[in-house]
């Protein structure tokens, strides 16, 4: 919770002291901001969710890129060492609470109750008989699936990276200063080898997790404001 709480103040702070004083030669740390900001608003939103309509859910889309991954680099930093969303509970809560009401409540609005349901469910074009099976599927899938898997993708990707950080870095320190045996210290070298490298790989996981998760957000948005299934 403290590492949640910390990554709100580190985003707001950033964003708010880089944009105090516009400059039109930007300095690094106002330029890191636009880069931000450009990215998320015209690399996913826009992508996404479509010129039309997307301007109205950048803030969102920028908040949920950025939250994720700072949470996400927090399993780099030392002292916390620990990505924030491997605890299951908070990449569902982004999904289940933040992401699944916006894409729903703008469908609703933009197609009424029935006009939406069908324009979830009933895909067009396929035979009858095949919506009986169809159907249901399609209604699983965006009313219960999709939130599920939004928030697993970035669990499962960061539980698992940080695990395989730790037993390489364990098993390292075990073999260099518990076990015996001629070849415990040379292995205990490569072990450790492995996990300076997964960092670098970790850390090239953590932002795609979190580019990821944003895009995904958007496409549900767009999905559900588009006028074809």
């Amino acid at each position: 919770m403290i590492l949640v709480v910390l990554a709100m103040i580190i985003i707001a702070a950033y964003f708010l002291i880089s944009s105090r004083k516009l400059k039109i030669v930007p300095g690094k740390g106002q330029f890191v901001a636009e880069y931000v900001y450009d990215f998320a608003r015209n690399g996913i939103a826009r992508e996404q969710i479509g010129s039309k309509d997307f301007k109205p859910f950048v803030p969102l889309v920028l908040s949920l890129f950025s939250f994720v991954l700072v949470n996400n680099l927090f399993g780099l930093i030392p002292i916390f060492q620990f990505p924030t969303l491997a605890h299951i509970g908070f990449p569902l809560a982004l999904s289940l609470l933040v992401v699944y009401p916006v894409y729903h409540y703008v469908g609703f609005r933009k197609h009424g109750f029935v006009g939406y349901l069908k324009h979830q469910t009933v895909p067009p074009g396929a035979p009858a008989a095949i919506y009986l099976l169809l159907t249901p599927i399609e209604f699983l899938q965006k009313f219960v699936l999709n939130p599920i898997t939004l928030a697993i993708r970035v669990f499962a990707a960061m539980f698992a990276g940080h695990l395989i950080l730790l037993v390489f870095t364990v098993a390292g320190e075990f073999l260099l200063v518990e076990a015996s045996g001629p070849i415990a210290k040379p292995v205990s070298i490569i072990s450790f080898a492995f996990a300076i490298l997964m960092t670098f790989v970790e850390a090239l996981i953590q932002v795609i997790q979190a580019y990821v998760f944003a895009v995904l957000s958007a496409n549900y948005i767009g999905a559900a404001l588009s006028e074809d299934h």
